[in-house]
């Protein structure tokens, strides 16, 4: 259910507006990679703008993305040391003997 409100409250607009964005900015754009020769065509390239637009949005968000992972780099570390931890306090406590429980002694009954 959830799947099916994502898929029509955000994914079905935005694919409506990207589909815009192409239609609306479909003619061709020369980008040269060479700023001192820019008529050059071995590097020069005449793709239709929109596929320029969505090449910036997905470098974008790649490295964005590629930047999240290495900031949290300290917090999965972390993560793993703790882990690591709980696991051999875990085996400790499963080697340990049982003792017997500790607590105030309790007098004898007397008859």
């Amino acid at each position: 259910m959830f799947n099916r409100f994502v898929l029509v409250v955000v994914f079905v607009p935005l694919a409506i507006i990207l589909i815009a964005l192409a239609v609306a900015n479909r003619g061709s754009v020369a980008f040269t990679l060479d700023p001192f020769h820019p008529g050059n065509p071995a590097l020069t390239l005449n793709w239709p703008f929109f596929i320029f637009l969505f090449l910036a949005l997905a470098i974008g968000m790649i490295v964005g993305s590629l930047a999240t992972w290495v900031r949290q780099g300290r917090y999965r570390k972390l993560a793993r040391q703790r882990g690591l931890e709980a696991e051999n306090l875990r085996q400790a406590v499963s080697r340990a003997p049982a003792a017997p429980p500790k607590g105030p002694a309790l007098p004898k009954p007397t008859n």
